[in-house]
């Protein structure tokens, strides 16, 4: 029998990173039940409606075809997955069968032995062989899967048509153009901000760095050094910072603000300005500012160039103490399913990890250009070490920012402790 989909609010009131309990390495329940219930926890959207209504449809597929099985659906803010699904990888009693997490996520949650060994069923998968090498990269690990690619995504520059031509603007088309415009919108309209920016929106930084020809470390494998305070980073780090103050958006308002809240200010009106996602196209054409808006590639140091943006993306997995395996692997499946993620684009506008399907659904929606385009000009990951998580988590990027538009520290100062914090980490993975 079909049982219904319980959708649960989930708290944001969680341990701190520190706090949490070291995850043990091997917590396999060694059971594979075909009934029961399903524990699946997916991230929290800025909107989250037309997500949710994919995923019941998805549900409810899965339902009519095990009977005696039902699944417990529950949201989790994206800011504090790290401690919650950490815990998880060392309560089985509480953990979920399957979880959304972040494809920078990957190596971290293999180290800790959280995360189940699929290479033999997304191998088997008849899907799996039109994923993109990218995506595919994204959930494998020392040539072992450990989860699907759910979506990818890259960032762009949204702005204001109406502002735009009101003030007689043209879109930036460097990063020096980008600020000034930012200012200039903001002296005009004091009550906008130029460019919504946020001290914890790491992501939205990156590509400030990358563009001055900084790095966030260097190695490979195992061995990685902090590159966060070399001159080129500093230089793009100053880039970024200069956009917070009273003469585009308040140190006051926006040291604290994350991706999401960007977003939600250029929704709702408040700014001119922001840097969003292809994911985060349903969320603004559901505000305010719908119809009136348009995207470009966030421009480099030189005019006319594309700063290098972050290859972003989730994934999903099955934890390794599931007690039931095949049903959360068919789940999974069925979740990033080459039809789900056609589903998921036209709900939520997040980008397909097939190839074949992203090329349809880039036909037919012209705002997936800009996006496109950066993507094909280049794109940047994180160091790909179990550490990157703990940092992360750690808050330390943010931490850095928040710091020097605060005051506190100026950027030599910040990213030279940034740095050393980042190096502690990498060395703890070995």
């Amino acid at each position: 029998m079909k049982l219904s989909v319980r959708l649960v609010a989930l708290a944001a009131v969680i341990a701190t990173a520190a706090c949490a309990p070291q995850a043990s390495g091997d917590s396999s329940s060694g059971k594979d039940e075909k009934t029961g219930t399903l524990r699946v926890w997916l991230f929290q959207e800025v909107n989250n409606a037309p997500k949710e209504k994919v995923v019941e449809s998805v549900v409810a597929g899965f339902e009519k075809a095990h009977d005696g099985a039902e699944v417990t659906l529950e949201y989790i803010p994206v800011e504090t997955r790290a401690e919650r699904i950490k815990a998880a990888f060392n309560d089985p009693k509480s953990a979920p069968d399957l979880v959304e997490y972040g494809n920078t996520d990957t190596a971290g949650y293999v180290k800790d032995g959280g995360l189940a060994d699929v290479t033999e069923e997304f191998g088997a998968w008849d899907e799996a062989k039109d994923t993109d090498p990218t995506a595919r990269q994204s959930v494998t690990v020392d040539g072992k899967v450990y989860g699907t690619p759910y979506f990818v995504g890259v960032r762009a520059l949204y702005y204001r048509t109406d502002v735009f031509d009101e003030l007689g603007l043209e879109p930036p088309a460097s990063q020096a153009e980008l600020i000034s415009t930012a200012r200039e919108i903001r002296a005009a309209k004091p009550d906008l901000y130029g460019i919504a920016v946020g001290g914890a929106y790491t992501y939205g930084a990156m590509p400030f760095l990358w563009a001055h020809g900084g790095e966030l470390a260097t190695g490979k494998g195992g061995s990685y050094a902090s590159a966060i305070d070399t001159p080129e980073a500093r230089k793009g780090i100053e880039a970024y910072t200069s956009l917070f103050g009273d003469d585009n958006c308040p140190a006051a308002k926006c040291a604290g603000m994350g991706g999401n809240d960007t977003v939600t200010a250029f929704a709702s009106g408040k700014a001119a300005m922001a840097i969003g996602g292809d994911f985060s196209h349903a969320a603004i054409e559901a505000g305010t500012v719908k119809g009136k808006y348009a995207v470009v590639p966030l421009p480099g140091v030189k005019s006319g160039s594309i700063a290098p943006a972050f290859a972003g993306g989730n994934n999903l997995g099955v934890l390794k103490s599931t007690s039931h395996r095949t049903l959360a692997v068919d789940l999974m499946q069925r979740l990033a399913s080459k039809k789900a993620q056609g589903e998921l684009f036209d709900a939520m506008g997040f980008l397909p990890t097939f190839s074949d399907v992203r090329q349809q659904v880039a036909a037919k929606e012209p705002f997936l250009k800009p996006f496109v385009e950066t993507l094909a000009a280049d794109t940047k990951f994180v160091p790909a070490s179990p550490a990157w998580a703990q940092i992360d988590a750690s808050l330390v990027l943010p931490t850095m920012f928040q710091e020097v538009v605060s005051g506190k520290k100026d950027v030599a100062a910040a990213s030279e402790g940034a740095a050393k914090k980042m190096n502690e980490a990498f060395g703890s993975v070995g």
